[in-house]
């Protein structure tokens, strides 16, 4: 019987900024993905972007030292390194839509197995639609990356074949990250780039339920 366990948010919110290189101006979506702001490696340089105009967020301030008049999109008080800067949210969307980002790291839904996202509205009668700049930054940064768990609250996958809830973007996620794996989303489908010990691809595509490619070996 396999035994494995699943990754704290905190553990994927370290796997995440594990993979962010150097430099990169990145953009973390509201829920999750702002926990990625406080596993940032240590002298690794990068250059968090939050949409209602900040470039150069910290990690998030300790209890008691929380500013409301500095927030993320979240609403949620944030810190700003030396360096950092405030602008209009007109200038923030510009750079969303204008392929400054390398990276954005968003919250979802669904995600296809060839990269379609859904994160906005779950379809349902009275359901709060919640677009944001998911829209802008899912088609604007030149990599989408999802954060996530892998199933609902009710065990149903949320990487499928094709999203039954309403789209934000078409084939633009090119990682998923979730509680028990990493996935790459390719044309030909899902491809394996790790699983959390104890879990074998075998059970990870019965979780799933579709096929997954394995991991490519590494490079010598």
């Amino acid at each position: 019987m396999s035994s494995y366990q699943k990754r704290s948010k905190d553990e994927l919110a370290r796997r995440v900024a594990q993979d962010i290189h150097d430099g990169a101006y990145v953009n973390l979506g509201i829920g999750q993905p702002t926990l990625v702001a406080n596993h940032i490696p240590e002298g690794r340089e990068v250059i968090l972007h939050s949409e209602n105009g900040i470039l150069g967020m910290g990690q998030a301030p300790a209890a008691g030292d929380e500013d409301y008049d500095l927030i993320n999109a979240g609403k949620q008080p944030v810190t700003l390194l030396p360096g950092g800067a405030y602008f209009h949210h007109a200038d923030s969307f510009a750079m969303m839509r204008g392929g400054h980002l390398d990276i954005c790291v968003l919250g979802a839904f669904q995600v296809s197995a060839t990269g379609d996202l859904a994160n906005w509205s779950t379809g349902e009668p009275g359901a709060i639609p919640a677009v944001g700049g998911a829209m802008d930054l899912a088609i604007g940064a030149k990599q989408t990356w999802v954060m996530m768990d892998l199933l609902t609250k009710q065990g149903e996958p949320k990487v499928v074949a094709q999203c039954s809830y309403p789209l934000t973007g078409i084939g633009c996620v090119k990682r998923i990250y979730t509680d028990l794996c990493t996935l790459a989303c390719t044309p030909q489908g899902l491809r394996l780039i790790d699983a959390v010990p104890g879990l074998s691809l075998d059970e990870l595509q019965r979780i799933v339920g579709l096929p997954i490619a394995a991991a490519e070996a590494a490079a010598n």
